[in-house]
Parts: structure tokens; C-alpha cells; sequence
């Protein structure tokens, strides 16, 4: 785990790591973050390259899988924009 968060910014890049952060790896899946839509698009376009550079760098085998999200929606779950309610349960006919 240390070899592929540590190392994550020699194994993909300084411009490629300004916007994409690793978040969890797990059962040699590794969850990446990105800031943007458009950066997650082009993360998961470079999985490939990335996975061949994770061989490279940490060793064949430890991540078997690249999963690529994209930047975490805001929660309207509290605050001005929130309404109180039944919720999605509600249905009008």
C-alpha cells in the first residue's frame, strides 16, 4: 500500500498527481480520484500506461485493476437547498 500512495506521484507524473489523488487500495484494486470530469476521462483513458508503469515501479502484479472516479458531487442533504419530506418514497398518482 505505502509502495503505490507513496510512490504516486513518481510512478504517474507531477500533472497527472496535481489532479488525480489515490484514495483506498484494496485486494489489488486502486480507487483514483480525480478533480474534474475531464480528468477522470483522461485518467481512465491512460489506465493502460498506468498500469504498465505500476508493474514497472511497485512490482507485477500488486494492482490488478485501476478504478477512476470523478470529483465528489456536493451533499444536499443539509443546509438552504434541502427539503423536508417523505422523500423518494413520495409519488403523486
Amino acid at each position: 500500500v505505502g509502495g503505490v500512495i507513496g510512490r504516486w506521484r513518481e510512478v504517474v507524473g507531477d500533472q497527472v498527481a496535481d489532479h488525480c489523488t489515490p484514495e483506498t487500495f484494496e485486494d489489488k484494486v486502486l480507487v483514483v480520484r480525480a478533480d474534474s470530469t475531464a480528468w477522470a476521462t483522461q485518467v481512465r483513458l491512460l489506465v493502460p500506461t498506468l498500469m504498465r508503469r505500476l508493474d514497472e515501479e511497485v512490482g507485477e502484479g500488486v494492482v490488478e485493476k485501476v478504478s477512476v472516479l470523478g470529483p465528489a458531487g456536493p451533499s444536499f442533504r443539509r443546509g438552504r437547498r434541502s427539503v423536508r419530506g417523505p422523500g423518494p418514497g413520495d409519488t403523486f398518482g
